[in-house]
């Protein structure tokens, strides 16, 4: 039997030896704690036991150490990619959904628990323990516990079919992704971009063993050439080349399309929950969300769209006349709209995107970051370079307090490479453990895909980046602080997932901060911090097309809503025309395949709650205002913060953590004044 010496992904306890894992220790660590689990849930059914310590505590440490080594295999899948740990992880990800099934669907067990809750002792239990068994019995009838045979077989079989095509349809993007390019070896194709992005795109060309540059699909080249390039075609050719990946309509006669997976997970979707007596999917969905019903959504999704859109439409009209008047483009289109609306930007608010960028050299971004994190929460983050990491771009730090004591780390991975799944995002590396037996702080990974940093030129943010940066910092706060011991209620798990965005977004408002962004900022060549005179342009620029953002965020939450609902049919592209009829103000062209690489539905944790974006910003903008009327940065507010939503987990319904932090409900009004749009602007 393999031991943690032989099989590095069984040291579930100390960090990941990412230096000695092989594709080949997948399946034999998978025996091991897969087969530890089900000896620990035969024992249980056998002897029945009434005591949380020892029908619950056995469970929760073999389901802690499964979490453990997958959380290290679905990391390297996201960010080191290769064809032979892919096929393990596939095969993995079957086995765990299997697994994951029986013991939901094991009746005997859900008994167990069930009499639990129904003994002294439970009434007695903490708060967090109580609520850690609760949300495991809701999540039990969720799997199907109460169907009879058959259905509660099919509903098994759907559920592994799902991740299999889930998984399927994010290989597919990424491997479009990474299968395009466009070789240029004239560098007067690529006016307009900075030296910098000229200088990655040159790197990626050198990969390749290619003179010259190579444009490609990994983000930062993306938005370099629809934001910069003055040369219209290119842009026109990067957007049809990003618009029609992993569909019909993509290179390599679509060689990646994702059209049959997306019908088959939504065919599965629908069955699944019919199965367990929803409506639909999003009934099923919103059973452990905030939100009570869909109707209500759609109310809140088409009350915002009707505030934003005559601005949007303002806005979409005010381009489209700068674009003709002032760039010579009589027909606006879609690949012309990033780049006139920088142009236009700049016109009238005097921001150069390049000048912005020049002030933030990732280092002093990092430097700035570790400065907020330490004047708001009184934590230190300690560089551990003796920590194995997976790719040299990857570092991991220690956070201490201020009395010095280690409660958590975070790995960082903040540039982009082939092989790494495109976006921003947080992962739990490793889950609170606080038993009798075992401590174990939390650990985190931090992932963007900003531009490397290349022989000549260092790695330099866009505001938005910055923003982003902050963004993966909140979700990182809420699994680093969190205080629940019991790891399926701690940090973001079980955390509504219309909510789990608050602390996110809420993190986002201090990029907008004087203090902050100026501290965050030195310029590359000089280290003088951002100018008082830039920063306002920025200011002045922030709400500049915020009609436009919204109504394109109700676009991809209304279509997520809709078409698993079911009411405007089952295909994605008649469901997202019919949507634009209703909200967008911009059409792409026919042959544009959004659907087919919207990840966040089809291979993420959005499906029918896509719309947690916009829901959870209305708790983000409210909880800010609680920050800047105490000064901003107020160790008091921040506390407050920690201690009543981060640290609390699931231990409580969100929206009890968020009125113990600001001391009511959340205010509608304050979303729509944080994107410069007034409560009753119609």
């Amino acid at each position: 039997m393999e031991t943690e010496m032989t099989n590095p992904l069984l040291d579930t306890l100390a960090l990941p030896r990412f230096g000695e894992i092989r594709p080949e220790h997948i399946a034999p660590a998978l025996d091991r704690v897969i087969g530890d689990h089900r000896a620990v849930v035969a024992r249980i059914v056998e002897d029945r036991p009434t005591s949380f310590a020892q029908s619950w505590m056995p469970l929760e440490r073999a389901e802690t150490a499964i979490a453990a080594v997958w959380s290290t295999v679905s990391h390297l899948h996201g960010v080191a990619d290769t064809p032979e740990l892919r096929e393990a992880y596939t095969a993995g990800q079957k086995r765990l959904v299997e697994n994951d099934l029986q013991v939901m669907q094991n009746r005997a067990l859900y008994e167990v628990l069930v009499a639990l809750t129904g003994t002294a002792e439970f009434a007695r239990l903490p708060e967090a323990d109580r609520a850690a068994v609760e949300h495991v019995l809701r999540d039990f009838t969720l799997a199907g516990v109460g169907l009879e045979d058959a259905p509660r077989e099919r509903f098994a079989q759907i559920s592994v079919e799902l991740s299999q095509l889930s998984t399927a349809f994010g290989n597919a993007v990424l491997d479009a992704t990474d299968a395009w390019s466009e070789h240029v070896e004239d560098e007067t194709l690529l006016a307009g971009l900075s030296d910098a992005d000229k200088a990655m795109l040159a790197d990626y060309a050198k990969a390749k063993g290619l003179s010259g540059c190579l444009v490609t699909l990994q983000m930062p080249s993306v938005n370099a050439v629809l934001t910069f390039a003055k040369d219209r075609g290119l842009r026109e050719r990067v957007y049809t080349a990003s618009g029609t990946r992993a569909s019909d309509q993509g290179p390599d006669a679509g060689r990646f399309d994702n059209s049959g997976r997306i019908a088959d997970i939504l065919d599965r979707r629908r069955e699944a929950a019919h199965l367990l007596g929803f409506a639909d999917p999003v009934e099923w969905s919103l059973a452990s969300k905030m939100a009570p019903d869909g109707a209500e959504v759609l109310a809140f999704l088409r009350d915002l769209a009707a505030r934003a859109k005559p601005a949007a439409q303002q806005e979409i009209e005010t381009l489209a006349e700068y674009a003709a008047e002032h760039l010579g483009i009589a027909e606006f289109q879609p690949w012309d709209v990033t780049y006139v609306s920088e142009r236009l930007r700049q016109a009238r608010y005097e921001v150069d995107e390049q000048e912005v960028r020049a002030y933030f050299p990732v280092e002093r971004v990092l430097a700035g970051w570790q400065s907020l994190l330490d004047r708001l929460f009184g934590i230190q983050l300690i560089a551990r370079p003796d920590v194995a990491v997976y790719h040299p771009d990857a570092c991991y730090y220690d956070v201490a307090d201020e009395a010095g004591e280690i409660f958590a780390g975070v790995y960082l991975d903040l540039h982009a490479r082939s092989g790494k799944r495109s976006g921003a995002w947080m992962a739990q590396a490793r889950s609170r453990l606080n038993d009798d037996t075992i401590h174990r702080v939390p650990v985190a990974y931090l992932v963007c895909n900003f531009a490397p940093k290349t022989q000549d030129h260092p790695s330099l943010l866009s505001h938005r980046e910055v923003v982003t940066f902050l963004h993966e910092t909140g979700h990182c706060l809420h699994h680093l602080f969190t205080r629940v011991d019991r790891p399926n209620i701690a940090g973001t798990n079980g955390f509504e997932w219309d909510a789990i965005e608050l602390p996110s977004q809420l993190m986002e408002d201090f990029a907008w901060d004087r203090g902050v962004l100026q501290a965050m900022s030195g310029h590359h060549e000089t280290g003088a911090a951002l100018p008082d005179a830039l920063y306002d342009k920025l200011i002045a620029a922030r709400h500049f097309l915020s009609g436009l953002f919204i109504v394109r965020q109700v676009e991809f939450a209304l279509f997520d809503l809709l078409l698993h609902m079911g009411t405007m049919g089952s295909d994605p592209m008649e469901v997202i025309e019919a949507v634009r009829d209703e909200v967008a103000v911009i059409r792409p062209p026919s042959w544009h395949r959004f659907p087919h690489a919207f990840s966040h539905i089809f291979a993420g944790g959005y499906a029918s709650g896509y719309y947690s974006y916009l829901w959870a910003e209305v708790l983000a903008a409210d909880g800010f205002q609680h920050f800047a009327e105490a000064g901003l940065i107020d160790r008091s507010v921040a506390g407050k913060f920690r201690d009543e939503v981060l640290a609390r987990g699931a231990s409580r319904p969100a929206a009890d953590s968020f009125r113990a932090f600001r001391g009511r409900d959340a205010d509608p009004a304050a979303m729509l004044v944080r994107h410069g749009l007034t409560a009753d602007a119609h």
